[in-house]
């Protein structure tokens, strides 16, 4: 067992554009300024709003119209590689990234700046109904009979495969090997109650009433308690940190990278904080309300494993589990019926 910490502690859902080529407009012209598209995942929404607001006020971003999009990150980056417009990219998981550095429409030294190419970060959570009526704290209750499992779909959804790895690694790390872990997905999967599309519509399902259980990212669940929903959530003892690739397309406008410069900021990580992102940088220190223990927001886990560390990185992880004919995850997914 081995401990790890972070700084801080840290189809395709929208229309394609066709032709539009990748990257915003400025429309200095006639004495206006940029217009910047952004692209993201879908927990981001909330968050952004407040992001955009606040860099709007700064020198750099007076002037700056946002054109906004969100969606699950596969489609949002499969969209992006077809053709729609984007000057700020901000998805779940690196493949996602990848796609977009492969279509020559990110430059592959995105990930080259202080932050390693991370706009953002969470962990791997369990949310539970008021109460936590079924006493569900550990990795084990989510393989117990009649115990309801939501997680989103790891085909369309990143944020599912963060799921589906921390629920992996969690069986390792405990002392299993590969095949324990193969079995204990194989008993979680065979709970599961539905594969929504998106993060944002396995919360929206849950918070509907289906369920016992949700995996989610600890921020989503403190966005649902932020927007009345009633439920609540653990940190289990070992989990996953989530770290989510963001980067200024290579025909962008300027001001893209002046908007990425302000969200990585100790303000911009703030505001992300507030919405239940730990952040990525030292000195952030905020009340998050809808966390539970708001004045400590960010809880340390036992055990916090990582994709680099524990899985040699998305560039393997990605063809390990998630390839579309043989990886591990999509043949216990076709086995269970549920893929």
């Amino acid at each position: 067992m081995h401990k790890k910490t972070t700084a801080g502690l840290a189809g395709a859902a929208a229309a394609l554009l066709g032709l539009t080529a990748c990257g915003g407009t400025s429309d200095a012209a006639s004495g206006g300024g940029a217009e910047l598209d952004l692209v993201g995942f879908s927990v981001l929404e909330a968050g952004n709003k407040e992001l955009i607001s606040a860099f709007g006020g700064t020198d750099a971003g007076q002037d700056v119209e946002f054109v906004t999009s969100y969606g699950s990150s596969g489609d949002q980056s499969r969209a992006v590689e077809a053709g729609k417009a984007a000057d700020f990219v901000h998805l779940s998981l690196e493949p996602d990234m990848q796609r977009l550095v492969d279509a020559d429409l990110v430059g592959s030294d995105w990930n080259s700046d202080d932050s390693a190419g991370i706009a953002s970060q969470s962990v791997v959570v369990f949310v539970v109904r008021p109460g936590n009526p079924k006493g569900i704290d550990s990795w084990d209750d989510l393989v117990a009979d009649g115990v309801s499992v939501i997680t989103p779909n790891p085909a369309s959804s990143g944020s599912a495969k963060w799921n589906i790895l921390a629920a992996y690694g969690q069986a390792i790390a405990a002392g299993g090997d590969e095949a324990d872990a193969e079995k204990f997905l194989a008993g979680m999967l065979a709970n599961a109650a539905a594969l929504p599309e998106s993060a944002r519509d396995a919360t929206t399902l849950f918070t509907g009433g289906t369920g016992d259980v949700l995996l989610s990212y600890e921020n989503e669940a403190i966005l649902a308690k932020q927007s009345g929903a009633e439920l609540d959530y653990v940190v289990p003892d070992t989990t996953l940190l989530i770290e989510n690739p963001a980067a200024v397309t290579n025909d962008a406008d300027p001001a893209a990278q002046d908007f990425k410069d302000f969200l990585l900021s100790e303000e911009g990580q703030t505001i992300y904080a507030k919405y239940g992102f730990r952040p990525l940088v030292e000195g952030v220190e905020v009340e998050v309300e809808g966390a539970a223990d708001p004045a400590d927001p960010f809880p340390t886990p036992d055990e916090l494993l990582t994709v680099t560390e524990d899985f040699n990185g998305w560039g393997e992880a990605n063809t390990k589990y998630f390839d579309e004919e043989k990886g591990i995850v999509t043949e216990l997914l076709a086995e269970s019926g549920k893929g």
